[in-house]
């Protein structure tokens, strides 16, 4: 198989290959600085600088069982990353962007990393901590964790708005119907923010606050599962804005899981990274 790590330009409408890979990764981040793309690929996390793309192997100690949950600090110093080579489920770790030791954070498993908070204190995440899969948010530095979602079949990839004031994330209150939501640090104030025959998954607020973009999946499709038809999507952050229900579609390509995983926006809130595959066959 084939990855292409990819650029998409809201302004412009247009999508540039930056790296094509024999082989998998998935799930890029951008760093603060606009310098480089992270992704993950067979346990690993490489960095990739845009100027000359090439993956770089990152220095994550012990862990090299990572899955694709992973993500840079706001101040752009600490990674959070999911990782199982020590426990019986994704824990959640930081570590220093320039490699070390990681620093175990969650004390339950699993729990698959997905934002941090803008003042880079917070942690939110989909854990399982019963029969389903929920939000919760925890400090950075360890220690009690709050559940902020109930009555979900399943949750999944929460994101904070740059303001701090929300936290977007994918719920399925019925079998197989996976809509956006955002809820409250504190968990209140749970509002639905699409309501549509697509399967939708990742959403991610910009930087700016103005934009969410999203993977949605045909209708029908259970969980979010690899080499799939899929489309990457825009809508309005603003709920007042009747935008808000009515999505760009911005490109159609096999992928899904792996594609957005995590926030891939670049800070100047025009251009997201993604990933996209060939020579696969589609489930």
């Amino acid at each position: 198989m084939k990855s292409l790590l990819s650029v998409f330009d809201i302004n412009t409408g247009l999508s540039k290959n930056v790296l094509t890979v024999d082989g998998h990764i998935e799930a890029p981040n951008w760093t603060p600085d606009g310098a480089a793309l992270i992704v993950n690929g067979n346990g690993r996390l490489f960095r990739v600088p845009l100027d000359e793309p090439e993956l770089q192997p990152m220095d994550t100690g012990f862990a090299h069982q990572l899955n694709n949950d992973h993500g840079i600090s706001p101040d752009g110093t600490l990674l959070a990353i999911s990782d199982r080579t020590r426990t019986d489920g994704s824990c959640i770790y930081t570590l220093p962007i320039t490699g070390s030791e990681p620093v175990r954070v969650t004390e339950n498993v699993p729990s698959y990393w997905h934002g941090w908070s803008p003042d880079g204190q917070t942690l939110t995440y989909t854990a399982r901590r019963g029969e389903t899969f929920q939000i919760y948010i925890c400090p950075v530095g360890g220690g009690g964790e709050t559940q902020l979602t109930f009555d979900f079949v399943h949750c999944d990839g929460p994101d904070y708005t740059p303001d701090g004031e929300w936290i977007w994330f994918n719920g399925e209150r019925q079998e197989g119907d996976v809509q956006l939501w955002r809820v409250r640090p504190n968990g209140r104030d749970l509002q639905q923010m699409t309501n549509d025959e697509r399967v939708n998954w990742f959403p991610h607020p910009s930087p700016d606050g103005k934009h969410v973009v999203y993977l949605a999946y045909e209708p029908g499709t259970w969980g979010h599962p690899a080499n799939r038809q899929v489309e990457l999507r825009l809508m309005s952050a603003n709920v007042d804005d009747g935008a808000a229900q009515a999505p760009r579609i911005l490109n159609s390509f096999v992928g899904g899981q792996g594609t957005i995983n995590v926030p891939s926006w670049a800070p100047d809130s025009h251009r997201f990274a993604y990933v996209h595959y060939e020579d696969v066959a589609i489930s």
